[in-house]
């Protein structure tokens, strides 16, 4: 039978396509219009003299959107929500970090205008380290929500009970869901009624997981106005609706979403769920074109981009060679900078202790298991090279932003393809080189392979190992795996 094609609104079907290879498309910072000065001074101090493509796109968007400053009164238009895809490394974050400054550098009274809601503690701390660097000497205020300090603590940084009520600590707030809920619902004179800017980060796993309760009451606390404490009613928010007389009296502060992901669903039911208001779509994950310039038949399911610097190869194998294949590679092929991917925190850390048991390795595991300060630690040191082998799950993977990895396995295959995208995607960011491997037992090839190929993905090569490369290995690995059955009884 047909497929039933979804129909797709147009902002989905017609979106703003943003050029997939890095090298070739920078752009200088002085060509981006209407960056303050300021700003680019700051850009060129922290090393970056171009922009990627996404950030050449989506910045003069979203500072276009608040060109009328961000109170927006009678007859000013309330600004479209942004959406955009574009693979990891390409360059997100700082795509909203500098307009978001720039659109705030007048504020005269601290008020939350712009929160930033990601899914894991590490990429929150990320965010808001760049956020840092950004208004670092600006006088405004950065706050970091994610459960590391006590609650209490957290409230301190954020308002202030003076005698003539609270007034925010913060202007931008970088929150995971959970304890930003929290704030939300027990932080007296928290408030979101001044919210500017909602920036969601992995949006999809964002809608998917739990946290669609989390985004709508960010929503509810921002049209909550602040009629509960009486003051200022002149900045009463209404829910967005047709202008009536009553409601173009007073200036409303529009709320504008700007949704980020590698991965940005193309289900427009799950983004109606976001109630997004006239979205734009910046992507960079469109159909390729034929050789004589026409567009190629609009392959729906190319949905996903892959950074560009990426090889991809797997290996057919059974599980009792798993182990030694990863051996292999570590000790005789001398892979180094090597970011390992489980299904599980068991078959994580059970992997680290037994490579730890074979030695010859640096390994360390990177896993929800850890205190957060120690995973601190270990990225470090696999940045600078200390540790080989880095052994993680899914969970702690997404998103992070470390430097330097030549390789990604896929120690245990991907069961989703948005997985696969995410973790070979932590290898050839900003435009260098890398190799993902995902040892794929004989069972899961077939499947594996057709997963890749629904969605566009082609370019995978196969890699078979003898038998006979991991021999040498075998009865030190035996040794090892008794070494282990005693540690672990």
């Amino acid at each position: 039978s047909p497929q039933v094609q979804p129909f797709l609104p147009q902002w989905l079907a017609q979106p703003k396509r943003v050029q997939k290879c890095i090298k070739d498309n920078l752009c200088p910072i002085r060509d981006v219009p209407g960056i303050h000065p300021r700003l680019l001074k700051k850009l060129q101090m922290n090393g970056i003299d171009s922009f990627f493509p996404v950030q050449a796109e989506v910045i003069p968007a979203i500072l276009q959107s608040a060109s009328n400053g961000y109170l927006l009164g009678r007859g000013g238009y309330r600004p479209r929500d942004i959406c955009v895809s574009a693979p990891t490394g390409s360059g997100k974050t700082l795509s909203f970090v500098i307009p978001i400054v720039q659109v705030l550098l007048d504020r005269v009274v601290c008020h939350v205008r712009a929160l930033v809601v990601l899914p894991t503690k590490e990429l929150a701390q990320q965010v808001s380290k760049v956020f840092n660097v950004y208004t670092d000497g600006t006088g405004l205020k950065v706050a970091l929500i994610t459960g590391q300090k006590s609650f209490a603590k957290e409230q301190e940084m954020l308002v202030q009970k003076k005698v003539t009520g609270y007034c925010s600590l913060a202007d931008i707030v970088v929150a995971t869901p959970g304890r930003l809920t929290d704030h939300i619902n027990q932080t007296p004179g928290f408030s979101l009624a001044q919210l500017r800017f909602l920036i969601v980060d992995e949006a999809d796993r964002m809608i998917d997981d739990m946290h669609q309760d989390c985004l709508n009451q960010i929503v509810k606390a921002a049209f909550q106005g602040e009629n509960d404490s009486g003051s200022n009613m002149l900045f009463q928010r209404t829910k967005p609706g047709p202008i009536t007389a009553a409601s173009s009296c007073s200036p409303q502060i529009p709320l504008q979403k700007l949704l980020f992901s590698a991965t940005l669903t193309q289900d427009p039911e799950k983004l109606q769920q976001l109630d997004l208001f006239q979205p734009r779509l910046f992507t960079s994950v469109y159909s390729e074109k034929n050789r004589d310039g026409t567009e190629a038949e609009q392959d729906t399911n190319n949905k996903y981009t892959l950074p560009e610097g990426l090889s991809q190869c797997y290996v057919p194998c059974d599980l009792n060679s798993k182990p030694l294949l990863l051996l292999y590679f570590m000790l005789k092929m001398r892979f180094t900078r090597v970011l390992c991917f489980t299904n599980s925190r068991e078959a994580s850390h059970r992997l680290f202790l037994l490579v730890q048991a074979f030695g010859g390795v640096t390994v360390a595991e990177f896993s929800s298991r850890l205190p957060p300060n120690e995973r601190k630690r270990t990225m470090k040191e696999f940045e600078q090279g200390k540790i080989q082998l880095l052994i993680s799950t899914d969970a702690t993977a997404r998103g992070i932003d470390v430097k330097g990895v030549n390789y990604v396995i896929n120690y245990d295959t991907p069961q989703f393809i948005r997985t696969y995208v995410h973790r070979v995607g932590r290898t050839a960011r900003a435009g260098e080189a890398g190799v993902a491997f995902s040892l794929v037992l004989r069972i899961q090839e077939r499947r594996f392979l057709r997963m890749l190929r629904d969605a566009g993905i082609r370019e995978i090569q196969k890699h078979p190992v003898k038998g006979n490369s991991l021999k040498p290995l075998v009865q030190q690995y035996e040794e090892a795996l008794c070494k282990l059955e005693k540690t672990v009884k």
